[in-house]
């Protein structure tokens, strides 16, 4: 076993044993190929998984909630901001969907969709976030965007950095 993969295998085992939640928030070192970078994220939609990329065989893996019908997309893009309990506007399109939501929840309300960490997605109103409904996470919930475990979505935010390339396929 290479250097870098113990030191990722006991930062992650670590990193696990201090944010496990109740909703069972740890991720996995795996096995994992593909034509990426070590640091790129790929979202596998149809997984309902986020990978991070280790190196060329092996990723970190969470799982996620992804776009539902009709609202899934995928590209690539890159992370262009980070925000520790991000205060939420919803989307055009959630509003006119629910439009008693308010036009603003403030960062850390119970009712703040994105929990404790987001990380914007260039090019559009999506974003890789927590969330403050657990048993959403690993369904077709939302309208686009990428949502995780708030253990999960910590741990990830501790790991990439704003122009971090983020790949999401079906």
């Amino acid at each position: 076993m290479s250097m870098r993969i113990a030191v990722v295998l006991a930062a992650t085992i670590g990193a696990g044993i201090l944010m496990s939640s109740t909703a069972q928030a740890r991720p996995d070192v795996v096995g994992f190929r593909g034509d990426y970078s070590p640091g790129t994220i790929v979202v596998k939609t149809n997984e309902r998984r986020l990978y991070l990329v280790v190196d060329q065989d092996h990723a970190v893996r969470y799982p996620v909630g992804v776009g539902k019908a009709g609202k899934q997309w995928a590209g690539v893009t890159r992370i262009d901001g980070k925000y520790l309990h991000p205060a939420w506007a919803p989307p055009a399109e959630v509003k006119r969907d629910k439009p008693s939501i308010p036009d603003v929840i403030p960062g850390g309300s119970p009712s703040n969709p994105m929990g404790v960490a987001a990380m914007t997605l260039a090019g559009g109103e999506y974003a890789i976030h927590g969330t403050n409904v657990p048993g959403s996470v690993g369904g077709f919930v939302s309208y686009g965007c990428i949502r995780m475990l708030n253990p999960d979505i910590t741990d990830l935010y501790q790991r990439v950095s704003v122009g971090t390339t983020v790949v999401v396929t079906r």
